[in-house]
């Protein structure tokens, strides 16, 4: 199977992570899927952004779940990455949803649990999910493994994948027992072995975050089912000529 490219946050080299833009450049570049964090705002509203607090990638300060919707809205999200995104906003899950209707590309969603526990996250993302007839081509993941065993005891039509960047012998039987798809893992744990013990258990192999071509020719060459890369371009030109050599 063809390695999945996920650009992770969007082309997030190029324009500011998780933004409209940044995923518009991701589609451009022929990007197979989008790879996003969401995060509720104190009203509940579904947002991507990936730290827990503001001021990184904002003009705003303090914590997102501290911030009505209506006050996120206000905030410039594109300036610290450069001029010319000066005044983008903060994009709501409903709007990368609408946008995708008529491309059809991957989704990758991360909860962004692991630090702040967002009571209900799980069923706001998936019930958005059901809403936009997006449940097929999306995989929710998470780093807190509590939140992705609920949506198990919920037995929602929808994949689901544990994120870890820790070595852990029981990672493999663990995934195995709540019905995980696969997991995705730093790079510095790819491994031949760990990607054929996987592959046995009826587990794929996801890897991030890859962004050399060294990393990406590696992902690829061990046949993980999808990698993530703040660079899409690359990875699928690096794709693309392999595909080409064989042939």
């Amino acid at each position: 199977m063809s390695t999945i490219i996920y650009a992770h946050r969007g082309a997030s080299k190029l324009a500011p992570e998780n933004t409209m833009p940044a995923f518009e450049l991701a589609y451009k570049h022929g990007a197979d899927g989008i790879e996003t964090d969401v995060q509720l705002t104190k009203d509940n509203i579904p947002i991507l952004i990936h730290d827990e607090q503001l001021n990184r990638t904002t003009n705003g300060n303090g914590f997102v779940k501290d911030i009505t919707y209506d006050e996120l809205k206000q905030l410039d999200a594109g300036s610290w990455k450069s001029y010319h995104y000066k005044d983008t906003k903060i994009p709501t899950l409903d709007d990368l949803l609408a946008w995708n209707q008529d491309k059809q590309i991957k989704l990758n969603i991360e909860l962004k649990n692991n630090i702040i526990s967002y009571q209900g996250l799980e069923d706001i993302v998936c019930q958005k999910l059901g809403e936009y007839n997006m449940a097929e081509q999306t995989v929710i993941s998470s780093f807190n493994h509590d939140s992705i065993t609920r949506i198990n005891d919920k037995k929602i039509n929808i994949d689901y994948a544990l994120l870890t960047g820790r070595r852990n012998k029981a990672l493999i039987p663990y995934s195995k027992k709540i019905k995980a798809k696969g997991i995705h893992i730093s790079y510095r744990l790819l491994s031949n072995r760990l990607v054929a013990l996987a592959n046995d258990n009826k587990l794929y192999v996801a890897v991030y975050t890859v962004n050399s071509s060294i990393a990406i020719n590696k992902a690829i060459h061990l046949g993980c089912h999808a990698l993530f890369t703040d660079i899409p371009k690359l990875a699928i030109d690096i794709k693309k000529r392999r595909f080409a050599e064989r042939n």
